[in-house]
């Protein structure tokens, strides 16, 4: 781990956020029956019995146990000034993703494959993501869909049926793509590294080979999936996206590549940025 890292100490989610994931949630909440669905669906679970499952579950890192991964894990934190730092899990699946989850007191569960996959610098891009999400308090809304996506015959049988129910997942679903490009911001800016964030994207899209990959030809490959095709390819490509919660990591190669190559990026990184006390004041 670096010692030489640039801190962030107070800096508001503002300064970091992708404006179409702040647009999204904009529209998200203007979706009837939101607000209703966040009280109907979390009024059947809370912070303790989701914590519970992971207790029960998975192996809550610590300085005994996976004690590099949760050094890591705090010198993300100590750079995005996350306080508290809110629980870290590994759960055993080889699927590589994680996740933040809470509804008043988040955490975060990363899989096992994603440590098999990553070295040391990806795995931390992967948890400074999710130390994004925290900090942009996303972990309401994505807790949501997840506890949407499964208790849909649940919650098709209340008084948010059909059109309705379809409108609010779709809109939750469309939102948290876009806040997956924030997140990759808020990783970027713990690694300080564009190379470490791109080949953590890419291994997402072709495995752990990325001796065998090129960062410039994968986005020439994004490049060509945007320009690309006629009026039927954009109805294929919105279809693609359909019931995703991810962009795909091509995709997200060229925006988070957009940003680090942008002056916004640079101001960060000599300090020119929002904090929450202005936050507070505006």
């Amino acid at each position: 781990m670096s010692q030489t890292k640039v801190r962030f100490p107070g800096i508001s989610p503002r300064a970091y956020e992708h404006p179409a994931d702040r647009a999204a949630l904009v529209a998200l909440r203007r979706v009837p029956g939101f607000d209703f669905a966040v009280r109907k669906i979390f009024g059947l679970v809370g912070d303790r019995s989701l914590r519970l499952a992971f207790l029960a579950s998975s192996v809550r890192v610590t300085e005994k146990q996976f004690p590099k991964v949760h050094a890591l894990y705090i010198e993300a934190c100590e750079v995005l000034d996350v306080h508290p730092v809110p629980p870290l899990f590994i759960s055993q699946t080889p699927i590589v993703n994680a996740g933040a989850i809470g509804i008043d007191q988040p955490f975060i569960v990363i899989n096992s494959g994603a440590l098999s996959l990553m070295d040391d610098a990806e795995l931390q891009f992967i948890l400074a993501h999710e130390l994004g999400h925290v900090l942009s308090e996303h972990v309401l809304y994505k807790t949501m869909i997840r506890l949407m996506l499964r208790l849909t015959v649940v919650a098709m049988s209340g008084p948010l049926g059909g059109a309705a129910l379809f409108a609010l997942l779709t809109a939750l679903l469309e939102w948290d793509r876009k806040s997956e490009l924030s997140a990759d911001r808020a990783g970027l800016l713990v690694v300080q590294n564009p190379q470490v964030a791109f080949h953590s994207l890419m291994k997402l899209a072709g495995g752990g080979h990325s001796e065998q990959m090129s960062v410039e030809a994968f986005l020439e490959q994004a490049r060509d999936y945007e320009s690309d095709g006629n009026v039927f390819d954009g109805v294929v490509k919105l279809l693609n996206v359909l019931g995703r919660t991810h962009p795909f990591p091509g995709l997200r190669i060229a925006q988070l590549k957009t940003w680090a190559d942008a002056d916004e990026y640079q101001e960060l990184l000599r300090g020119e940025y929002a904090t929450r006390a202005d936050d507070q004041h505006t």
